[in-house]
């Protein structure tokens, strides 16, 4: 058994300088070099390879079962997911269901900056809270290109706009997964994660509108954001409360949704902002209900498919035993002798599960496609020509993620990313800053906010009680930080970039999320230390978990 040193240098820090390397050199060859994001992957992915083999004494063989778990994971469910996202929307294109959608969105307002919060904000939270995995943004920035923005811009705004769900993204996984890990009740921590969103939420769908037009735009347009805005934040925080971490991204994005179109109903901006040069509406043509309804059929059959997808008498259709076990296949690693420990001599798993759960939201999705096929009557070599298309759009984009994911297992395998968080967890109080920069710093690394909570959810455990200090807080802290990480994360940046058909562009995009990603970090690292050293009558009580 090869045990993980957190500390192979001696010293934490210049450990920790040593295993950030890697994350510099990625930085490098997309900001300075501009790399494409499959180049720039498989330069980091050698650079972390001869780290863990010489510095950190990894055997070449766990290093390359660490990079084929990783290159799978990327496909499966990840890649997965993207390519039925993307094949949906094809076919919505395709059928000429999507003009239509198009009208449906214009007549409810024509304006490009309330069209980026209805479907960026609004229907994005929704898909983030039901699939995540990266579909809500590939779904959402091809819908805005369809509306006339600029692929680089739809694909950016998306990854803003995409923030303020991804603590409670796909059935709350993120947060109930790393509260299993470390052994306390969920609710503390969701509602923990809640009071933190607060002023994220209630900012994001303005700075989306000022990133857009400046301060003008956010005057002209501030009743209809304050709806959005006020909608999504008290419906998210209630929920999150009160309910747990399932439901908050999807009920508060169907309250945010409802009530922003029904305020449209009644108040429109004076002056219309497009980003292209239409600008006569006045002919728009009047659609009857039945021709929107069968336009939307594959977002509709997608959302019909998601929640059953998402039931617990569904899942246990699959579950180990039940009528469908044949669909449970695991993957092991058989061939090599020797396994991981972590420095507490727990193991660290090479074993492979997928199964039918694990592919869900992929299946979910693909199932809406033929279903949408049958309901839209495509013609079969329409539906081929759709799916063969998606195919070789996706392959560079598919070994992109893949090798970004090789990457992060790893950076994980080998405990660099362990010697990073460990690094700022030496900060004493200080650490109340630094806690959400290691959510931020572990998505930023893994491409999820439930892989960085997994990963360093135990650190910010251990610390917490260390500090004297609810575990509740740095727990969410470490889900909020990782939220405002998904926007720069090269797996989102490379999921981006395949949606709107900027394949090879990812230094660009990543140039343009950058800054603002680091602009939040900072801001909800401020927010987490003012909590943990004045309102701490605001962090609730932690409940062990009964086993």
């Amino acid at each position: 058994m090869w045990q993980q040193v957190v500390d192979p240098l001696g010293s934490i820090w210049l450990s920790a300088v040593v295993a950030f390397l890697p994350i510099l050199c990625f930085l490098l060859c997309l900001l300075v070099f501009k790399l494409k994001g499959y180049q720039a992957g498989f330069i980091t992915v050698i650079v972390a390879t001869l780290i863990a083999f010489f510095i950190y004494g990894m055997p070449f063989s766990l290093i390359g079962a660490s990079f084929v778990q990783g290159f799978a994971q990327g496909m499966w469910p990840i890649a997965w997911i993207i390519i039925a996202a993307i094949f949906l929307y094809k076919l919505s294109v395709k059928s000429g269901s999507f003009e239509v959608i198009k009208q449906s969105v214009i007549s409810i307002t024509p304006d490009h900056r309330i069209q980026v919060i209805l479907i960026g904000f609004c229907f994005g939270s929704f898909l983030e809270g039901a699939i995540g995995f990266g579909g809500p943004v590939a779904i959402t920035a091809a819908l805005l290109v369809g509306l006339g923005l600029k692929p680089l811009y739809a694909a950016g705004l998306c990854l803003i706009a995409n923030t303020a769900p991804v603590a409670f993204g796909a059935v709350g996984i993120p947060i109930i997964a790393m509260t299993n890990l470390v052994g306390v009740e969920q609710y503390a921590v969701s509602a923990m994660v809640g009071r933190m969103l607060v002023p994220l939420s209630l900012s994001v769908p303005f700075f989306i509108v000022f990133l857009m037009d400046g301060f003008k735009g956010v005057k002209e347009t501030f009743p209809a954001i304050l709806v959005a805005a006020v909608s999504f934040t008290g419906t998210q925080f209630f929920s999150s409360n009160y309910l747990g971490a399932e439901l908050p991204d999807i009920v508060s994005a169907i309250v945010s949704l409802a009530c922003t179109t029904i305020f449209l109903k009644v108040w429109q901006p004076k002056n219309i902002f497009r980003l292209d040069d239409k600008k006569d509406f006045s002919n728009q043509q009047k659609l009857e209900l039945g021709v929107i309804v069968r336009a939307w059929m594959p977002f509709i059959l997608l959302i019909i498919c998601i929640v059953i997808w998402t039931q617990p008498w569904f899942k246990a259709l699959f579950a180990k035993g039940a009528i469908f076990d044949y669909t449970q296949v695991t993957i092991m690693f058989n061939n090599i002798q020797s396994g991981i420990v972590d420095p507490n001599g727990k193991a660290v798993g090479l074993s492979l599960p997928i199964n039918f759960i694990a592919l869900q939201a992929g299946t979910a999705i693909l199932l809406a496609a033929f279903l949408t096929i049958w309901t839209l009557k495509i013609k079969a070599n329409d539906a081929g020509e759709c799916f063969w298309e998606t195919l070789k759009e996706m392959a560079i984009p598919c070994i992109t993620i893949g090798l970004v994911v090789a990457f992060a297992f790893i950076a994980k395998n080998s405990a660099m990313s362990a010697t990073l968080g460990t690094a700022l967890a030496q900060t004493g109080q200080a650490f109340s800053f630094f806690s959400p920069v290691i959510g931020w710093l572990g998505v930023f690394i893994t491409g999820s906010d439930t892989s960085a909570n997994l990963l360093f959810g135990p650190l910010q455990q251990v610390t917490a009680r260390e500090l004297g200090i609810s575990e509740a807080l740095f727990l969410a802290a470490n889900s909020v930080g990782g939220v405002v990480g998904k926007m720069i994360s090269p797996q989102s940046i490379a999921i981006a970039c395949a949606a709107v058909g900027l394949v090879g562009k990812e230094s660009d995009l990543f140039k343009f999320t950058l800054k603002y990603s680091i602009g939040f970090i900072l801001l909800i690292g401020i927010w987490t230390f003012i909590i943990a050293t004045m309102l701490g009558a605001i962090i609730p009580e932690i409940v062990p978990l009964v086993k």
